[in-house]
C-alpha cells in the first residue's frame, strides 16, 4: 500500500513539474484552446454553446480585442466613410461563445446617397440583429439537399434532369446534383430574372432552359443559378415549399427562431436595413430580400432569402462541427456531414468546395483557414468560417450594402476576425517557456537578427518554426558574410507538410505542425544571421513561430537561442509563451 502511494505521489509531481501550467496537463487529453494540435472527426455530438470568455478557454484575449476594435473603427472611422454601416460578430471554440460584439447601425441612411437619418431616428446593432444573409442561404439549399439524399429520394452523382425533366436541355442532360452543388455545371453566375422575366413562373423556366457557358464538369463557375436549380429541385422532390422544406428539417429541429425566409414584419425592428434601390425602385430596402431575383421569384429561392442572426448561425456551425447534431436533435448523419466537408474540386486549385460549403478560402477565412476550413459568404456583407480542426467558428454580420452596393468590400473585415481567433489559439513552445513569434500585417516585413558569428569553418543551423502563411508571403533564411548584403540560405524542412528537399523561402503551411529546420552558412571571417517574414499585400495567416534556435561550427555551440535569447535582435518578432 505504501508503495502505491508513494508512486502516486511521483506520477503527481511529474505530471506537475511536465505542466508547468494549469493548462498544460489538459492539453494531453483535450487541446482546449490549441492551434497545433488539429483535432480529427467531429467534436463530441453533446457540444453545445455557452458564453464564456477567452481565458475561459484558453484563448489569448489581445487578438480578439484587437479585431473588436479594428472593427468598430470600421464602423465609426474618425475620418472619412464607414466600411460598413454596422456589424456583429461572434467567436467561438470549443464550444464557448468567447467574443460578442455589435457596432455601428442595423438602419443609418436615408437615402443611397450616404445621407444619414437623424440620430434618434437611426436604429443601432444588437446582437441579436437579424440580417439578410445573402448567398449564405446556399448552406441551407445544400442541407436541404443531403436531406434527400439521406431519405434516399435523390443521389448526388444522378443526373439533376432524372429529378428536373425540364432542366435537361441545351447542353444540361448530364449535369449531375454533384456539379450544382460545386459550381462545375458550368452555368453562369447570373442573369437578370427580375429584369427580363414577367412572373415566377417565367423566372423558374429561364433558369431551366440555360445553356451552360462552359462543358459540364471542366470548369469552377460559381452560378447563383446551380442554387436556384436545387431550391426547384428540393420542391419538386418533397413536394413542399423549399422554406417550408428548411423549417421543417433544419431551423426547426435546431431551434434557429429567428432564422427564415419572408421574415414578419413584428420583427422589422430588429432587422438590418440593405441597399437603396433605384432599379428596380423599391427604394431602401429593409425586412425584404436584398438580391433582387429573390426578391423576384416570392422572396425565397435556392440562392438567397435567408435572414438569420449570429446566434442562430452559430448553432448551425455548431451543429455542422459536431457532425449534424446539436442539442439531441439530428438533422445530418456524420457521414453526410464529411461529405459536405470534402474537396470534390482538386482539378479547380483554388476553388476547393463541398457539397455546398466553401473550403479553405483564405481570402475570407484568415488564419483559420486550411484544407478542412468551411464556410460561406453573402453579397450583404456576411460570412461564416467553420473550423473543424480547432472546433472553432467565427461569423461576421454586415449590412455593407447599406446605403450602397457600390461602397466598397468588406474582405479586410472578414479575414482580420477569423485571423483574430487563430492568432488567440495557442502554439506553445516546443522548447523551453518561450519562442519568437511575428505576425505582421500586409506588405510588412519582420527581422530577427543574430549577432555577428565567428564563420571560418562551416556553421550548422537548427531551428524549429510553426508556419502559417499566406502563399504570397516568406520566410527566409539569410546570413550576411563580413558585413555584405543579406543573401538566401536554402534550408531543409522536415514535419508534416514540409516542403521536400532544400527550399529558398517557407510559407504557406495549412498542416499547422512544427518543422524541424536545418541549413548550413556559408564560410566567411564573420556570418551574421537573420530570419525573415515578409508580407504581400494580400492576406496573412497566424504568422511564424521559431523556437530551440541552436548555431554550431561542429565542435562549439555558437549561439544557443534558449539560453540566450538577448543576444538575438528581434524588429516585428517578440518573445511569447503560446
Amino acid at each position: 500500500m505504501g508503495a502505491r502511494v508513494r508512486l502516486a505521489a511521483v506520477l503527481l509531481a511529474v505530471a506537475t513539474t511536465v505542466a508547468g501550467s494549469s493548462l498544460a496537463l489538459a492539453h494531453e487529453v483535450r487541446p482546449h484552446g490549441r492551434f497545433d494540435l488539429p483535432m480529427p472527426g467531429f467534436a463530441p455530438p453533446t457540444t453545445r454553446l455557452h458564453n464564456g470568455s477567452p481565458e475561459s478557454a484558453g484563448l489569448d484575449p489581445d487578438p480578439i480585442r484587437e479585431a473588436d476594435a479594428a472593427l468598430a473603427e470600421w464602423a465609426n472611422p474618425s475620418t472619412g466613410r464607414p466600411l460598413f454601416a454596422g456589424a456583429v460578430s461572434l467567436l467561438a471554440h470549443d464550444g464557448v461563445v468567447v467574443d460578442r460584439q455589435a457596432v455601428g447601425g442595423a438602419l443609418r441612411y436615408a437615402d443611397g446617397d450616404g445621407t444619414e437619418l437623424p440620430a434618434a431616428e437611426q436604429v443601432p446593432m444588437r446582437v441579436d440583429t437579424i440580417f439578410d444573409v445573402a448567398s449564405v442561404s446556399k448552406l441551407f439549399t445544400s442541407l436541404a439537399v443531403m436531406c434527400l439524399v439521406e431519405d434516399g429520394k435523390i443521389a448526388v452523382d444522378e443526373r439533376a434532369v432524372r429529378y428536373l425533366p425540364e432542366f435537361g436541355v441545351n447542353g444540361k442532360e448530364s449535369v449531375t446534383v454533384r456539379q450544382l452543388l460545386t459550381h462545375t455545371s458550368g452555368l453562369e453566375p447570373f442573369i437578370p430574372l427580375w429584369r427580363d422575366w414577367p412572373d415566377k413562373a417565367a423566372r423558374v423556366k429561364a433558369v431551366m432552359d440555360r445553356t451552360p457557358v462552359t462543358r459540364p464538369g471542366t470548369a469552377y463557375t460559381y452560378s447563383d443559378l446551380n442554387l436556384i436549380t436545387l431550391g426547384v429541385l428540393v420542391e419538386r422532390i418533397s413536394g413542399k415549399p423549399l422554406d417550408q422544406f428548411v423549417a421543417d428539417r433544419v431551423t426547426g429541429p435546431l431551434g434557429l427562431v429567428d432564422t427564415g425566409y419572408n421574415p414578419p414584419a413584428a420583427k422589422l425592428s430588429r432587422i438590418a436595413a440593405t441597399e437603396y434601390q433605384v432599379a428596380p425602385p423599391r427604394g431602401m430596402v429593409h425586412g425584404q430580400v436584398h438580391d433582387e431575383n429573390a426578391w423576384s421569384l416570392g422572396g425565397v429561392a435556392g440562392h438567397a432569402g435567408v435572414f438569420s442572426t449570429a446566434a442562430d448561425l452559430a448553432v448551425l456551425g455548431q451543429a455542422i462541427l459536431n457532425g449534424g447534431s446539436y442539442a439531441g436533435k439530428r438533422v445530418l448523419r456524420p457521414d453526410t456531414v464529411q461529405k459536405m466537408l470534402t474537396n470534390y474540386n482538386a482539378a479547380f486549385p483554388g476553388n476547393a468546395h463541398g457539397l455546398g460549403f466553401e473550403l479553405d478560402q483564405r481570402w475570407y477565412m484568415g488564419g483559420l483557414g486550411g484544407p478542412r476550413t468551411a464556410g460561406h459568404t453573402g453579397f450583404t456583407g456576411t460570412s461564416l468560417v467553420l473550423d473543424p480542426s480547432s472546433r472553432s467558428i467565427a461569423i461576421l454580420l454586415t449590412n455593407r450594402v447599406h446605403p450602397s452596393r457600390g461602397w466598397g468590400s468588406i474582405n479586410a473585415a472578414r479575414e482580420t476576425l477569423a485571423t483574430a481567433l487563430a492568432r488567440a489559439l495557442a502554439v506553445p513552445p516546443r522548447h523551453g517557456r518561450a519562442l519568437w513569434y511575428a505576425a505582421p500585417g500586409n506588405d510588412t516585413t519582420a527581422t530577427l537578427t543574430t549577432p555577428p558569428l565567428p564563420g571560418t569553418r562551416p556553421l550548422r543551423i537548427s531551428f524549429d518554426a510553426f508556419v502559417d502563411t499566406d502563399g504570397g508571403d516568406q520566410f527566409v533564411m539569410e546570413a550576411s558574410a563580413d558585413g555584405g548584403p543579406w543573401q538566401s540560405v536554402p534550408v531543409r524542412a522536415r514535419g508534416v507538410g514540409a516542403p521536400m528537399g532544400e527550399v529558398t523561402a517557407l510559407s504557406g503551411s495549412r498542416h499547422r505542425s512544427w518543422w524541424t529546420v536545418n541549413t548550413i552558412a556559408p564560410v566567411a571571417d564573420k556570418i551574421t544571421l537573420r530570419w525573415r517574414f515578409s508580407t504581400d499585400s494580400r492576406y496573412t495567416g497566424r504568422g511564424i513561430s521559431i523556437d530551440g534556435i541552436v548555431v554550431t561550427d561542429g565542435s562549439r555551440t555558437l549561439l544557443n537561442g534558449e539560453k540566450e535569447p538577448h543576444l538575438i535582435r528581434p524588429l516585428g518578432w517578440r518573445l511569447r509563451t503560446r
